[in-house]
């Protein structure tokens, strides 16, 4: 099956390098930095939320789960338009409304308030994220896209180190009332930077033809989303939703994505679909999407369970906790810095080494918590921590380069929003069932060092499953990847 060229409307037009790529790029990681720290540095700061806004804890809890739902939204959608209309024109809105969101943020008077405008942020978010791969898809070429995405992989650990600590620091100056509030605040003039640098650097549209609202799909746009909300929602409210009741959405779902797959097949036949089903016939973007979904699954559920293992059970401060996480963060970003170079010699082998170091260092936390239970954990895990991170950081670029090495770059936007969206539902399926495991290991007289360690324990034990599954895709992959290119080897 090959991907529907046809339903595009147009050939792909001949690669001419622009010569302002690499200061278009930045303008790209600097969007990509923000949207990404701002989810790490919230976590530490929900604490100094609930206590400034008096706010009750299903009000907290939808802070994450707001930004997170909105977000997965609009991936698919926004990329989508991207394609049609123009990738710096979707990237100027997305980045004003994560402004004007930010601003909202920080300035609210109420916990509802902050909710809402949490959920602004995160359709801004969900506006910006996918045009980012697109661009990326867009300007580069070859090796040189394989760099590209490397330093997009070291932003990525980069933010998730820089949050935390970040984080701990601005409520210990500010104190824990107010401190939550420059959390946002200090997004305000990197946005408006990036804004105005994209208006200068970020390449405009590759044609001046502008598809009507027909050809933009939107039954497409709505059938999806009612599926990606009513699969998401149960997952991000997993520990607050009591009872089984909201697992009926998950079969109601299921249905809605499956009309929605039905009617992107009809659409190709007569116009442009949201989503190419035919880009599920490139094996290398089918199996590429699968490990980006198991490995989204294990890798976000670690911080969720490390931040209440160090803090809840430990004692640990936000800045303490942060600094923890930190080898984590940085192997990431050392490793993705120099991963998107050898990508290209050495393929989906690059990504099966990583998954496995992902996999040993996580083994390694459990050794380390096992041996060390008490405050020094967060020492013992220092250097297990940061071999998985290495691997981390050799996985993430070099995947997503070889996932969408054959996608056209006119749908570089829907196939990253697809990606990309897949890897929001792992990370919600992973959160709610490595949290799941933990609450349930701790029990309800769970208050030792002792309990809390061996939940946190149960709980990585889920991460490291779901990590073995996406490295038991990239071995699939590259054992036919060595077939296909030795055939009777």
């Amino acid at each position: 099956m090959k991907v529907n060229h046809k339903a595009a409307g147009t050939a792909e037009p001949a690669y001419v390098p622009d010569p302002n790529r690499w200061k278009a790029l930045a303008v790209c990681l600097l969007s990509g930095f923000i949207t990404l720290l701002d989810i790490s540095i919230v976590n530490v700061g929900l604490p100094s939320i609930r206590e400034g806004l008096d706010a009750p804890e299903s009000d907290i809890q939808w802070v994450l789960s707001g930004y997170a739902l909105a977000l997965g939204l609009l991936l698919v959608p926004a990329g989508r338009i991207g394609d049609a209309r123009g990738r710096r024109r979707m990237f100027m809105i997305g980045m004003s409304l994560f402004t004007v969101a930010s601003a909202l943020c920080g300035a609210a008077q109420s916990s509802t308030w902050l909710v809402l405008a949490r959920f602004l942020q995160g359709l801004a978010g969900g506006i910006l994220t996918p045009q980012v791969s697109a661009l990326i898809q867009q300007m580069f070429r070859g090796a040189e896209r394989g760099r590209a995405f490397g330093y997009f992989g070291t932003v990525i650990g980069l933010s998730t180190a820089v949050g935390p600590v970040l984080g701990g620091v601005i409520i210990q100056i500010f104190g824990p009332e107010e401190g939550w509030r420059w959390i946002f605040y200090v997004n305000l003039p990197v946005c408006l930077l990036a804004l105005v640098l994209a208006r200068f650097l970020l390449p405009g549209p590759e044609n001046t033809a502008k598809p009507c609202a027909r050809d933009l799909d939107p039954v497409g746009i709505l059938l999806l989303g009612a599926g990606v909300a009513l699969l998401l929602l149960p997952l991000v409210e997993a520990q607050q939703w009591r009872g089984a009741g909201k697992w009926l959405l998950v079969p109601a779902a299921l249905v809605f994505l499956a009309v929605f797959v039905r009617w992107e097949l009809r659409q190709a036949r007569h116009a442009q679909p949201l989503v190419d089903m035919g880009l599920f016939g490139l094996r290398s973007y089918a199996l590429g999407s699968l490990i980006m979904l198991f490995y989204f699954a294990g890798f976000t559920s670690i911080f969720f369970v490390f931040t209440l293992y160090l803090q809840s059970g430990l004692g640990y401060s936000a800045l303490q906790a942060g600094l923890s996480i930190t080898p984590f963060a940085l192997g990431s970003a050392l490793a993705a810095a120099f991963s998107g170079r050898f990508v290209h010699r050495y393929g989906r082998a690059l990504v099966v080494a990583g998954l496995l170091a992902v996999a040993a260092g996580l083994g390694g936390v459990m050794l380390a918590v096992y041996q060390v239970p008490g405050h020094q954990a967060g020492w013992a895990m220092a250097l297990p921590l940061l071999l998985a991170g290495l691997g981390g950081g050799s996985v993430i670029s070099p995947n997503q380069t070889l996932t969408l090495a054959e996608v056209p770059p006119a749908q570089g936007g829907s196939a990253g929003g697809v990606l990309q969206t897949g890897q929001r539902i792992g990370s919600a399926t992973g959160i709610a069932v490595a949290g799941s495991v933990f609450f349930a290991s701790l029990g309800e007289g769970g208050k030792g060092d002792g309990d809390w360690a061996a939940a946190f324990r149960h709980s990585l034990g889920v991460s490291v499953a779901l990590v073995t599954l996406a490295l038991a895709v990239a071995v699939l992959d590259l054992r036919a990847r060595r077939a296909a290119a030795w055939p009777g080897a």
